[in-house]
């Protein structure tokens, strides 16, 4: 005979009542209909809720569903009475599929790279955490029962997401004491572990800093059945339990909610912070460094929400790096090529990732082009934020060989049309009295690269440099910055091509880094750059080359 489930959540109690309470009904005959028919509907409500969240939450993955199936099917009574764990195990304390997929959601919606989870049992949990994680992401499960680590690790090993998860075994509190003598920290902390301990768990983190500063944690079983808000209930688990979510809801250091998923989560954060007090004043400057700039953190400053942007030569390469860059902080982004077929493929990769853009073909050469890019963009978003000009060509020849054609054709692009861009964008800019203007010039800006010969090149781009000094020390009164970056040699399949092998292998000796750049090395520079957190700078040129300019 299979067991009887004992009702295990608010919801399955509820329904638990609700059936004896509608059985007690059917069998009174002096029972009104009404009230059997009303208990049908309050039992259909609470005994579909668990279903059918169950059923409109995403799938589980194979591991998740493998590791499920092994614990729900496993002797705990048996492996307990052989001495292989500590305590007798009940299988329902595992995660299940919709407190697992909302742990992976909360994962995402944090951007946690490093999570610490206190009590893990046979790592649904862990597991569901780790799916969330980055490739460089860690999860660090403590957990008191060795022979836990030994069930969950073959499957962990299944999974290609298995390799961020450290089990730790032994006391929580013991490897709470190493983390934090080892000065780590981390973006989430799950606590699902002995309840009587949450207060100290709890505590130590914060007062420990084992939780960084915009970290969120999270503690299961917070409604413990129930018997947390049932005034009668001397269960200590959940006085324990009742007794931790007071103390947080009233602890000045944290803000709390609880939500009602199967046992409860509360989802605790830092609280903004308040004024000191007049004793803490004494030792706290409260300024801007340290409670930000407008109470915004540094991470937050570099934020672009709400800041429309433009990219020339955003088919391909670096221009295609900067308009990801700038439309994963957060901008509009319009990709602007020449090509529109590249053009129209990055706004596609754009808006896969949910980045608002559009794609506008323009050749940055021509005057009337340009001013179609900037009415373009402004007819679709009404301001122009920041101006990427981006667009460039590279024509290499011997000096003497060097062309008119050549000369202004290179000119016409690197230079005219750099300048022509950020005069059409500045226009805009000034009106508004703000703006961003990010130049692309290049390291041939302050050195001659060798051994190749591209003199209008090299020329150009220093003139991209002036232009950007004049144009910055004009304009920054005004609320306009005009800045540039000068990448080195960057990586491109056409570097590695059998023609530019024995050249590249002479780049390299020249390259203190010993490798070229990537287009992801030149992003981080963009949004600084396109932020408010550039506001003092401007006229700078940010060179960006792995030291070959200082050989």
């Amino acid at each position: 005979m299979a067991p009887v489930k004992v009702p295990d959540t608010p919801v399955e109690v509820m329904v638990d009542l609700l059936t004896k309470a509608k059985d007690m009904a059917a069998s009174c005959s002096s029972a009104p209909e009404e009230l059997s028919a009303h208990l049908q509907k309050a039992l259909d409500i609470a005994s579909g809720l668990d279903k059918y969240l169950e059923e409109m939450t995403t799938r589980e993955s194979e591991p998740l569903r493998e590791l499920y199936e092994k614990t729900m099917s496993h002797d705990w009574n048996g492996v307990h009475k052989e001495g292989k764990t500590l305590f007798q195990l009940p299988k329902e304390c595992i995660t299940g599929h919709v407190e697992g997929q909302t742990l992976k959601m909360l994962i995402h919606m944090s951007r946690a790279k490093r999570v610490l989870e206190i009590g893990m049992f046979t790592g649904y949990g862990a597991l569901s955490m780790a799916e969330g994680l980055p490739d460089d992401g860690l999860l660090v499960a403590c957990e008191l029962e060795p022979y836990l680590k030994e069930f969950a690790q073959p499957v962990f090993d299944k999974s290609p997401h298995g390799k961020k998860i450290v089990v730790k075994t032994g006391s929580a509190m013991d490897t709470l004491k190493e983390l934090a003598a080892a000065g780590e920290q981390f973006d989430m902390v799950f606590i699902d572990a002995d309840k009587n301990n949450y207060i100290n768990y709890y505590n130590f983190i914060l007062e420990h800093n084992l939780l960084r500063l915009q970290g969120v944690m999270c503690v299961d079983n917070s409604l413990f059945k129930g018997k947390v808000f049932l005034k009668d209930s001397t269960d200590p688990n959940g006085s324990s339990l009742r007794e931790f979510n007071r103390f947080v809801s009233e602890d000045p250091r944290v803000e709390q909610v609880i939500l009602p998923l199967r046992d409860g989560i509360s989802l605790i954060r830092r609280a903004p912070l308040a004024r000191p007090s007049p004793p803490a004043q004494r030792t706290i400057s409260d300024d801007d460094v340290f409670r930000g700039v407008g109470g915004i953190s540094i991470l937050d400053r570099m934020r672009l929400d709400g800041k429309v942007a433009y990219v020339t030569g955003g088919g391909q390469g670096i221009g295609r790096a900067f308009a990801h860059a700038l439309g994963e902080a957060g901008a509009k982004v319009a990709v602007v090529d020449l090509d529109p077929a590249r053009a129209e493929a990055v706004e596609r990769e754009l808006s896969v990732k949910g980045i608002t853009s559009i794609s506008v073909s323009a050749d940055i050469s021509k005057p009337e082009d340009v001013q179609r890019m900037i009415d373009a963009v402004v007819s679709k978003w009404g301001a122009i934020h920041i101006a990427c000009n981006n667009a460039g060509i590279n024509l290499n020849s011997a000096s003497e060989d060097t062309t008119l054609e050549e000369w202004d054709r290179t000119f016409d692009v690197n230079l005219r049309g750099t300048f022509m861009c950020c005069q059409a964008a500045g226009r805009v800019m000034l009106k508004q009295r703000y703006g961003k203007i990010i130049n692309t010039a290049s390291m041939a800006s302050l050195i001659v690269p060798h051994p190749q010969k591209q003199l209008s090149y090299n020329t150009s781009k220093a003139g991209v440099v002036k232009l950007t000094q004049t144009l910055g020390t004009e304009w920054i009164d005004r609320g306009v910055r005009v800045n540039c970056i000068s990448p080195g040699i960057v990586d491109t399949p056409l570097i590695h091509s059998e023609d530019l092998k024995p050249l590249l292998q002479r780049w390299l000796s020249d390259i203190p880094a010993g490798r070229l750049a990537q287009v992801t090395d030149l992003q981080a520079a963009v949004v600084y750059l396109a932020s408010d957190t550039s506001d003092y700078m401007t006229g700078h040129n940010l060179v960006i080359e792995g030291g070959q300019s200082l050989w």
